[in-house]
């Protein structure tokens, strides 16, 4: 087998580093002894059920309030409304949180559900619970898999035409102590667990250094020597396993030295946007934090996310930390936390918004906003709201969905729906009808049975369905 890599080793068993080595083996390539050309031309052979799209999960994660973002009850008292009032939407009276002044300008381009709710009211479990998709039940991290990761299952760890990595996880590092517990929480309930390491996302996370580690550590001429050499390597394997000459092969060479020498490196450096688009996005002179503070690099997270999904990954999670406002030691009360965050989320998806419409990518592109669960209907006596998993906060963007609604109702309270619920197993099943032709699934062979089950029997909000 060749391997390319930098030679850099993480520094921190916390904090794990990011190389190409990570994610990418040349020659004899996992899934049996696959060559990476072989790879990615089994995949275009191999990928009809495949849609071309993209889902971008922004991850609020503590339990984004579903009052003061997206169901402000100003008809409420005083001790259950919007504590930071409301904003008139462009959807006929319809109103939003009053920090949310942007997206609700935008509302008419967005589908909000009001009746979302699951059973789980702690952190971590709620956390593996979510982003899991509700495959972990319990939330306990002993089974199922990151929705992230079961998707780079069924489409293929790398894009098939750019190599770019299928399941990414953009994060920043934490200075904060809630928001690195946080941090931890979301990295767990992201994690591909049964499904196998090749499926876990790729984290390249928000400083310089992951940009050094995903450069190649070698001269122009060395490359070109591990070319040829892989070319012999591939042509020698090629002759022993009998496999036969297939025309076009060559593109699908270049394609896995097109990954070696570019790729990921680019799409995730956001330096290289147009200097007017990453101004729109900035979301830096706001600082965030509790304890401890750093400017907000939300809105440079969704542009690299933009970058990522542009460039051919398929599932990028952003996680935004902070919304545990319980007004308590480690964590701010509603007021504050909405002035800081919600702000920043306004900005950060206002902007995200109107790049990918501008680039027209909106029906490619599935923008999803949610967390570990909501907060409860009434103001605790300190200014802050508690844990509260029976409503929750979900909306959707873009991807081809019906938007411009509201769909589902809350009681007077903002406490439990009064509609048909709709839980985390329909979240999971909108985002894979979304992804997958399931008619075209059917067809295709080599899919683990209880994942094609998983799919094909999955549930999706059918308001939301074109």
């Amino acid at each position: 087998m060749l391997t390319i890599f930098t030679g850099q080793e993480a520094t921190s068993s916390k904090e794990p580093s990011v190389t190409r080595r990570d994610f990418l083996q040349v020659g004899s390539l996992m899934l049996g002894s696959m060559s990476l050309p072989q790879l990615l031309q089994a995949r275009e052979e191999n990928s009809a059920f495949v849609q071309d799209k993209s889902v971008v999960l922004l991850y609020l994660s503590g339990g984004a309030s579903q009052i003061e973002t997206f169901d402000p009850k100003m008809s409420a008292p005083a001790e259950i409304r919007s504590v930071n009032g409301e904003v008139k939407t462009s959807l006929l009276g319809i109103t939003f949180g009053a920090t949310m002044q942007r997206l609700a300008n935008r509302a008419h381009q967005m589908s909000v559900i009001r009746s979302h709710q699951h059973k789980i009211g702690g952190h971590e479990q709620a956390h593996v619970h979510v982003l899991t998709g509700g495959t972990d039940e319990r939330g306990d991290g002993k089974e199922g898999f990151g929705m992230g990761a079961l998707y780079a299952r069924l489409r293929g760890a790398n894009h098939p035409a750019t190599g770019i990595p299928t399941n990414c996880l953009l994060t920043v590092p934490e200075i904060d102590g809630q928001y690195r517990k946080e941090l931890s929480r979301v990295r767990k309930g992201s994690r591909p667990i049964e499904l196998g390491a090749s499926y876990a996302p790729f984290e390249p996370g928000g400083n310089s250094a992951a940009l050094k580690n995903m450069q190649l550590s070698i001269e122009p001429g060395r490359f070109q020597d591990r070319r040829t050499l892989l070319a012999e390597f591939d042509s020698w394997k090629r002759q022993v396993d009998g496999l036969r000459a297939v025309d076009g092969v060559s593109r699908f060479n270049q394609q896995a030295v097109d990954l070696l020498t570019g790729g990921a490196v680019d799409a995730i450096d956001v330096t290289k946007e147009d200097p007017a688009v990453l101004a729109k996005y900035d979301t830096s002179e706001m600082q965030i934090g509790f304890k401890q503070f750093r400017p907000s690099m939300l809105g440079h997270k969704m542009l690299m996310a933009r970058r990522l999904c542009e460039a051919g990954a398929g599932f990028v999670t952003v996680h935004s930390a902070g919304w545990d406002m319980h007004a308590d030691g480690n964590n701010p009360g509603m007021q504050v936390g909405m002035a800081m965050l919600g702000s920043t989320l306004d900005h950060a998806v206002s902007a995200f918004m109107d790049d990918v419409a501008a680039r027209g990518l909106s029906q490619k592109i599935l923008l999803v906003i949610t967390g570990d669960f909501g907060r409860t209907p009434r103001v605790n006596k300190k200014g802050g709201r508690d844990h509260w998993a029976r409503l929750g906060t979900l909306a959707f963007i873009g991807g081809g969905l019906k938007m411009g609604q509201v769909i589902g109702q809350s009681d007077r309270q903002a406490g439990e729906p009064i509609t048909t619920p709709y839980t985390t197993e329909h979240l999971m099943g909108t985002v894979m009808q979304s992804l997958f032709d399931v008619g075209e699934m059917r067809l295709v062979s080599g899919i683990p049975p209880q994942l094609r089950r998983l799919v094909e029997q999955s549930r999706s909000i059918p308001e939301l369905m074109i």
